[in-house]
Order: structure tokens, then sequence, then C-alpha cells
């Protein structure tokens, strides 16, 4: 997997902050070479976020211009409270996390569908703990606010690391482990009350 640490600087960096809200005021009013410059700008960071989330080239880049094609669209609504990067980042992290719960929806799907004659009582029995462990999981992680679902992802499943985290996010380390501590305690309840209901 390519290190998704966003090439080695900050996706807001303060030499070119003044450039960037030129562009974005330009790309409002229609400019289109504006607009590409952003996209140049940004799609390498957007698809190591998104493949960081997803695991896969294709589906990282698919998300990634996906992710352009709504910021496009929206680009109006944009008010510059967050950083551009930041607004963006959210976006491809909403969509990856939209395809991962699609993904998991049809893996157990899958696993539920499989032939009695196929598979041994004892292997199904696991496959459909499998199944249910895997629906439970992202339904609580489907239930945790968006930046507290992509901390956990990018840490815990993907294994990065807080500062990776905070420069893909384009948060402090400090917000990063708040999200984390937080989510954590979240998702740990919701699988206890979805175990616990079965």
């Amino acid at each position: 997997m390519p290190d998704p640490a966003l090439s080695g600087h900050s996706p807001a960096g303060t030499g070119r902050a003044a450039d960037e809200q030129q562009l974005i005021v330009q790309a409002k009013v229609g400019d289109r070479s504006a607009f590409r410059c952003l996209v140049e700008r940004y799609m390498k960071d957007a698809y190591n976020v998104a493949y960081s989330l997803l695991g896969d080239h294709h589906s990282a880049e698919d998300v990634a211009q996906e992710a352009f094609v709504r910021v496009h669209r929206s680009l109006n609504t944009f008010r510059g409270e967050s950083g551009f990067g930041t607004w963006l980042y959210r976006i491809v992290t909403n969509l990856s996390l939209n395809r991962l719960k699609q993904a998991a929806r049809r893996r157990t799907h899958e696993v539920l569908s499989l032939p009695e004659d196929g598979v041994a009582a004892h292997d199904a029995s696991q496959l459909l703990q499998q199944a249910e462990t895997t629906e439970h999981l992202e339904r609580a992680l489907h239930e945790l606010p968006t930046l507290q679902r992509a901390v956990v992802i990018l840490r815990h499943i993907d294994g990065l690391s807080t500062k990776q985290v905070s420069r893909i996010l384009g948060c402090s380390e400090g917000t990063v482990k708040t999200h984390l501590y937080r989510g954590l305690g979240h998702l740990r309840k919701k699988l206890e009350h979805l175990h616990n209901n079965r």
C-alpha cells in the first residue's frame, strides 16, 4: 500500500493559502482552469485518502474522481470555515466509508447465500458468525460521527500512525487522539448493545 501521508506536506500550507483562496474564488465564478488547478493540486492526496480506507486502486480512483465532481457541484456552498483540503478529504472519507458499507453488505449476502451441501455444518456456522460480526462492526462504525469513523478505520483497521491520520484529515494529532478515544468508546458500547440484542 502506498504511503498515504500526503506527499510530505501539509494540505493547507501557509505558503500557498492565498493562492488557493484566489483559485477557489475564480472557480466559483466558473473559471475552469482555476478548478483544474485545484484538482491537480489535490488529486493525489484525495486518492491517498481513499486508498488508505479502501485498499483498492480502482475504487480509490473512482472515489477521488467522484469527490471532485461533488466539490464542483457544491463549490458555491464552500464558505472557507475549514481548509479546502479538509473539506475535500471529508467528502472523500464519506464516499469511501459508504463503499465499505456496501461491500460489507455484499459479503454478508454472499455468505448467507452459500449452498448448504457445499459447506460443512461447522464451517457454515463459523461463516455465519463471521458475517454477523462483520455486519455488527459495519453497523456500529456507520453510526459513529464521520471523523470518529475515519480515525478509527485509519488508525486501527489500516494501522496508520496518529501523525499520518492527522495529515490525511487535516487536523492536529491531539484532535485525532480525542476522536479516537471517543470513537472507540462509542464503538465498544454499540457492539456490546448489538451483541446483547442478537
